[in-house]
């Protein structure tokens, strides 16, 4: 029987059983290790992102074939086609919708109007504010450990911050430096309504990243991942290599043909048209203030990561990775992941109230 301060508002709220969410990965979480994730009593999240509405539309279905249980869907706020993929997923069953920033309000509305949670990540405290104003169900905190697209407030700092934003009115997950059931109750102390989980997912046997890349990220420490804004425009945590010192190194002005080109590969696999890619464009310039610099890089990223993550290219590719890489040492199932977290925390639990 799972222990009742395991029990919290956000799994109440989506209907699992651990208040443990797997982040919903470009390239990473798909059908298996979502539906693996929720069935074991976590909350599995699609990453939807990069796939195209009929990809979509065949994984939403490949997860509600695999369980039962509540899953989500990773979007991006401001997709031209975000309506349809919302009521294709609506209809598969889908009970959230994540965000890797802040939705507009009239993009709230419309996840509501369908009847799908919503839950955005942020990274600061004036962020959190802003999203509970636009009337958000849940809210991530992520801390600048978490890998891939962070800040630079440490989850310590920034969680209680977020907490107290929110003012309990709506749930609060913590992410960046999580992977095991020690980190669960930590931020359950400091007020949090679970944690969610990217980098632990991504080194699971049901993550499709291919195990040559796995390894890689099993050889990493703690120090071994760096920050940068050279990749996308935007701070960025990935594994220290040397494609990413070239990257790093290289003048501005040749990031744009690399950037171009990545653009066409975007298109290609996502079967966005240009003018989609354009008007998206627009819309993250006008909604999160990316300069055009920025916008003109933004596909970069995902290509980057699908070399590496997808395609095996390490050599080529970057890695996103927490610094939590550097504490996980082995590749087991979703469901052994889940079942050691719940035993730390418990465990945990019974010495703090032994004290």
């Amino acid at each position: 029987m799972t222990d009742p301060a395991l029990r919290t508002r956000f799994t109440d709220l989506v209907g699992c059983r651990l208040p443990v969410v797997q982040t919903g990965m470009c390239w990473v979480s798909g059908a298996r290790l979502t539906a693996a994730t929720s069935a074991s009593g976590g909350f599995g999240i699609l990453g939807a992102v990069t796939m195209t509405a009929d990809g979509l539309r065949t994984a939403v279905r490949e997860v509600a074939e695999r369980t039962d249980a509540p899953f989500g869907v990773n979007l991006r706020a401001d997709q031209p086609d975000l309506a349809q993929r919302v009521a294709d997923a609506v209809a598969a069953g889908v009970r959230l919708v994540s965000f890797a920033g802040a939705p507009s309000g009239d993009v709230v509305d419309r996840c509501h109007d369908a009847g799908v949670l919503v839950m955005p990540t942020v990274g600061a405290r004036r962020h959190a504010e802003k999203v509970l104003g636009l009337g958000v169900d849940a809210v991530i905190a992520q801390g600048a450990e978490g890998g891939g697209h962070t800040g630079s407030v440490p989850t310590s700092l920034l969680l209680p911050q977020v907490v107290d934003a929110v003012g309990g009115e709506i749930p609060v997950l913590a992410a960046g430096g999580f992977a095991d059931g020690r980190g669960l109750v930590a931020a359950l102390a400091y007020g949090a309504d679970g944690i969610a989980m990217g980098t632990r997912f991504l080194l699971t046997a049901e993550s499709r990243v291919p195990e040559a890349v796995k390894d890689r990220y099993l050889r990493a420490t703690v120090t071994d991942t760096v920050v940068t804004s050279a990749i996308d425009g935007a701070p960025q945590r990935v594994i220290a290599t040397d494609v990413v010192e070239r990257i790093t190194r290289s003048p501005s002005l040749l990031r744009l043909p690399r950037a171009l080109a990545a653009e066409r590969r975007f298109r290609a696999e996502t079967g966005a048209s240009r003018r989609a890619l354009v008007r998206e464009g627009v819309a993250m310039h006008r909604n999160q203030g990316l300069s055009w610099a920025q916008v003109a890089l933004a596909a970069q990223a995902p290509m980057l990561i699908k070399a590496a993550l997808v395609d095996g290219h390490d050599g080529v590719g970057i890695l996103p990775a927490g610094q939590v890489v550097g504490l996980i040492g082995e590749v087991p199932t979703v469901a052994d992941v889940l079942a050691t977290i719940e035993a730390d925390a418990e465990r945990t639990l019974a010495v703090l109230r032994a004290r």
